[in-house]
């Protein structure tokens, strides 16, 4: 490829690309390639639909995209010029999709969507309901292009905004457009992107570097992952005008060594930058220069903490350290020098912003929330996936709307937002605005998007020890209120969930969060309590249940609860007496029954029976046994 010299050259460019490219009378296949979706077995579909078409592929482009959103259905891909959107398509579908659609111009019923067997099929990618509400910024060029084609990118207006801020911007122009916009940080905290950056800026060191937090280490979570994987130079030319805007000149990604296409996919696109000219030195023929780079971490969630990233991008365990000097100060950023340090999300809205104006990303999202934010949608709902919406939208409308509801008619219980360090809301904030200081308000946060969906038959308590017992884990253990408190918090949660618990521990349990949150170092052990101090606001007569009653209503925690059969549903199978390992279940001649002094409490019955005729109840022991 050949090195871009100037503006001039850019935009003869573009404008040819633009009209090479993606050219509107050739049919074009954009089939998923995102790691879900690979892993469901799109790159078999696509070696098939290219055998068919042969080596020419007759005409018709094959375009390997990132993550389109809705992994669930995958692997998920839509046929052009018809707009005919297909999922779970298998290698098998591809002569019918050749034969039939591209052929013929006909969809293809099986493969289209439906919401139940009842309904009509949604032929086309804009009336299926999981898509109708989300607007997409971040993941705008995610199902449009191939990550590994600069072409593609340039083609859909890709490096726009370097242009334009390089030949019509100064550089004090370009941070003012990003701080008009009011773009959050979309890792967790939310502050202004902004004013993190005229703080780097003010600094008088002739060295500068821009960061990317690619870490992601909330589990579920895959939002930065996906924008790394399916639209590398978004993010890239997010860095370059953030570099541009504070006067950096070297840029670092850094990347869990758990993302292997994020970081083959970020090379390549670094690589192609470079030969293009849109990286290293005079920038498009100007005086701008900025390097770039890929670093690997070890998946330590620490490392989301900025100067624990920082400290392993130096090649040094990932430990916090207090501050300031902060990253943004001399002393303070990678090896001394100011740093600006955003997430990989915040770097890909930035493009946008700078192309289309501060006013224009405003009038999305809410007046102190602008713009739009990605949520991986996981959990007891029945459509999950990849989500972008815009903020204020309710929880109702991502989980039912886009979400499609509970599994199998449940009643829903609680939405878990923020990742291990967010809070879990009940029925009654389903209504809630999804923004940055409403979440926060309620108890949870915006975190870096995982959203949590959980039904009736989850037990709240045993879910804030399942995040506790990570966080802890992810504990680096350098100040004692993370990994003292950590560690004793979750001691108190295995007592309770086993049937151990005493009336002290919930108030113990609450007293060790506050003071774990006020004493820690870092964002790790100070969000740590959240899913415990935001389920004892909102479900603390389940805490009492398990304590006094020794009862778990969700069915979930052993140990707890009276174990009974029910004689009218009971049609003696036998098969709760084969499972129990300590003889509990005895027979008589017309029944069976629970000896309540062998009972250890440990499920098995209740899980082998077919029918539900073993219950778990409250009350004394030896109550009910029903012989």
């Amino acid at each position: 490829m050949e090195r871009i010299k100037s503006i001039e050259q850019f935009n003869n460019l573009r404008l040819l690309l633009k009209e090479e490219v993606f050219k509107e009378d050739v049919p074009r296949i954009r089939m998923c390639s995102g790691t879900a979706c690979a892993a469901s077995g799109s790159n078999k579909v696509a070696a098939n639909l290219e055998r068919e078409l042969g080596a020419e592929h007759k005409h018709v482009d094959i375009v390997k995209t990132g993550c389109q959103g809705f992994c669930q259905q995958g692997p998920v891909m839509k046929v052009e010029p018809w707009g005919y959107y297909y999922q779970k398509v298998k290698s098998s579908d591809a002569h019918e999709i050749i034969s039939a659609t591209i052929s013929g111009g006909f969809p293809i019923r099986k493969l289209l969507y439906r919401d139940s067997v009842a309904d009509e099929p949604c032929e086309l990618m804009d009336t299926v309901p999981y898509y109708k509400k989300q607007v997409r910024i971040a993941l705008k060029n995610n199902g449009l292009i191939d990550p590994k084609n600069i072409q593609h990118y340039i083609a859909v207006g890709g490096y726009v905004a370097l242009a334009k801020a390089l030949s019509t911007m100064t550089p004090d122009e370009v941070l003012e457009e990003v701080d008009k916009a009011n773009l959050r940080g979309r890792g967790g905290a939310g502050f202004p992107a902004g004013q993190k950056w005229k703080h780097s800026k003010k600094s008088p060191s002739a060295i500068k570097f821009v960061i990317a937090n690619g870490d992601e280490g909330d589990p579920g979570a895959f939002m930065d992952r996906s924008i790394m994987e399916g639209d590398p130079h978004g993010l890239i030319e997010g860095m370059l005008l953030c570099a541009y805007a504070i006067k950096a000149q070297y840029g670092f990604i850094y990347v869990r060594h758990e993302y292997p296409l994020a970081v083959v996919n970020l090379r390549h696109a670094i690589k192609q930058a470079q030969e293009m000219g849109f990286l290293g030195e005079n920038i498009l023929g100007t005086d701008f220069t900025c390097h770039m780079d890929v670093r690997e971490g070890a998946g330590a969630f620490v490392c989301g903490e900025s100067t624990a990233l920082v400290a392993s991008i130096e090649g040094d365990r990932g430990f916090p350290r207090p501050r300031p000097p902060r990253l943004s100060e001399s002393g303070g950023g990678l090896w001394g020098y100011p740093s600006n340090l955003n997430n990989i999300e915040t770097y890909a809205c930035v493009p946008h912003i700078i192309e289309h104006g501060a006013a224009w990303f405003k009038s999305i999202g809410t007046e102190t929330s602008p713009g739009t934010k990605v949520f991986a949608l996981t959990g007891k709902v029945k459509n999950t996936g990849l989500v972008e919406v815009p903020m204020g939208i309710t929880l109702r409308e991502i989980i039912y709307d886009i979400g499609g509801g509970i599994l199998d008619g449940k009643k829903f219980k609680a939405v878990q937002t923020g990742g291990p360090s967010g809070g879990c809301l009940p029925e009654e904030h389903l209504d809630l605005k999804v923004d940055f200081d409403s979440l926060t308000k309620a108890g949870s946060m915006m975190g870096s998007g995982g959203m949590v969906v959980m039904d009736e038959d989850t037990c709240v308590v045993d879910v804030a020890k399942f995040f506790l017992s990570f966080t802890k884990e992810e504990s680096c253990g350098k100040c004692p209120p993370c990994r003292v408190g950590t560690y004793q918090m979750l001691e108190i949660l295995q007592r309770i969930t086993t049937g151990k618990g005493e009336p002290e521990d919930i108030v113990r349990l609450e007293k060790i969060a506050h003071l774990v949150v006020k004493g820690s170092l870092c964002g790790l052990g100070q969000g740590a309590p959240n899913p415990i101090l935001s389920t004892l606001k909102y479900f603390r007569e389940e805490y009492e249940e398990h304590v006094h009653d020794k009862y778990c209503r969700a069915k979930v925690c052993s140990g707890l609860g009276t174990f009974t059969i029910d004689h009218v549903e009971c049609f003696l199978c036998g098969l709760c007496k084969q499972a129990c390992a300590f003889g509990a279940v005895k027979e008589s001649r017309r029944a069976y029954f629970i000896d309540q002094d062998v009972c250890t409490k440990c499920k098995a019955c209740f899980t082998a029976c077919p029918i539900g005729a073993v219950k778990i109840g409250k009350g004394k022991k030896n109550a009910g046994v029903g012989r």
